[in-house]
């Protein structure tokens, strides 16, 4: 039986998440990333794209290549909402699918042709994800995951591509060595030196010859340009921890800030707790130095979401951890050993109407926002970095910030 494997990417997700909530940013050049002097581009529109913008470049750059642009520092947990319904669709629809990061997924359509016809089905999934999101999204599909993410790439912008079956060394012939995923920087030039531009080159190349300039990594490079390499499909599972990290703009000794900013991400990790219906057993705290070196330390506790019990305890940890007195360049928090429950009351600490303003607090974060409502303690951090959807099952959001 032949393979169908589809590709899923959400077309700059951060700018569409943007764009969503404010149409007026449609078409209009736009950055989402840190906005100090050590921010980094995130996410950058095609608009300002063929200004030389793209990301990870850092937004001072990026902004002098395209001063017209509108900067925002991005929500790491709009996004995540977004990526969660997107989940949940593909959820319903597919029956095995893994979820590669927060805007990019991969399923296993293999037999589904005998009944709807693979491509089709792609299609519909993908009218599905756009009518009831708003969100733009692009797929690939071929016979394994790598054809069909370099075809993702090459339908983009918001468009579709299927590659058939014994057509994938005909597809990937005329295209850039840069398509074949893995290929990063270093691996390019060490391509370019020996007059390699184009895929086909390698498809005629012997494969001890790759293997010879880019060792063990030739074979898996020489099997992407043939369309023969099949990496297996990892099924999506829920995430064991969640974590939130802040770089602060300038190294800071500030103990009212520092303590102000661990205060507002445990508040925040206990609410994403709370909104997933999760639990958690374990609570580290993190700090790097000025000098990059960097610490940590972590306690149990019992099984729980509440505020007034994580949040004095990560606290206690960052006083116990703090011993240097050093300038301090990121502060962390993370919850992890997580299970599906909700909050046990305790019989003898927990009041009545302290349950109820829990429960009047989330109903207000989840009508107007996570940051509508906070407690005075955590009033004064700026920012607090970009937390990762405890519960869809991608890696970290990494927003870049770096903030004053």
């Amino acid at each position: 039986m032949n393979k169908n494997i589809l590709h899923l990417d959400l077309d700059t997700f951060f700018v569409s998440c943007e764009r969503l909530i404010d149409s007026r940013l449609q078409k209009r050049p736009l950055l989402v990333g840190g906005t100090g002097d050590r921010g980094v581009v995130s996410a950058c529109s095609y608009e300002t794209r063929r200004f030389g913008v793209h990301s990870g470049m850092s937004m001072k750059v990026a902004r002098r290549l395209c001063p017209e642009a509108v900067v925002i520092r991005g929500n790491a947990s709009v996004y995540s909402k977004y990526s969660h319904q997107v989940t949940d669709i593909i959820k319903e629809k597919v029956p095995v699918f893994e979820k590669a990061s927060i805007d990019e997924f991969y399923a296993d359509l293999t037999g589904m042709d005998k009944f709807f016809g693979c491509y089709k089905y792609a299609s519909e999934l993908r009218s599905t994800i756009i009518k009831e999101t708003g969100l733009p999204i692009s797929f690939g599909l071929s016979a394994n995951k790598i054809v069909s993410k370099v075809a993702t790439g090459e339908a983009k912008p918001n468009n579709k591509l299927h590659i058939g079956h014994g057509y994938e060394k005909a597809f990937l012939a005329p295209l850039s060595i840069k398509k074949i995923p893995s290929v990063g920087d270093k691996t390019y030039q060490k391509l370019r030196h020996l007059g390699i531009d184009k895929i086909q080159v390698i498809q005629h190349m012997p494969v001890e010859m790759l293997i010879s300039v880019l060792g063990v990594n030739g074979r898996t490079i020489w099997k992407r340009a043939l369309g023969i390499d099949n990496p297996p499909l990892i099924p999506f599972h829920e995430r064991k921890s969640i974590s939130m990290e802040r770089t602060f703009g300038k190294d800071t000794i500030d103990m009212n800030m520092l303590r102000t900013t661990i205060f507002a991400m445990a508040e925040s990790l206990a609410y994403q707790l709370r909104s997933g219906n999760k639990l958690a057993a374990c609570i580290s705290v993190k700090i790097r130095y000025s000098d990059f070196n960097t610490y940590s330390k972590q306690m149990q506790i019992p099984y729980s979401s509440a505020d007034h019990v994580i949040i004095p305890r990560v606290l206690e940890l960052f006083e116990a951890l703090y011993q240097r007195r050093l300038l301090i360049r990121l502060v962390g928090v993370k919850l992890s050993n997580l299970v599906t429950g909700n909050y046990q009351i305790n019989l003898f600490d927990d009041t009545e109407e302290m349950l109820n303003l829990y429960s009047a607090m989330d109903r207000i974060r989840n009508r107007f926002g996570e940051h509508s409502i906070q407690k005075a303690s955590a009033m004064g951090a700026k920012t607090i970095g970009g937390t990762q959807n405890p519960f869809n099952g991608e890696p970290p959001i990494v927003l870049a910030h770096r903030t004053q």
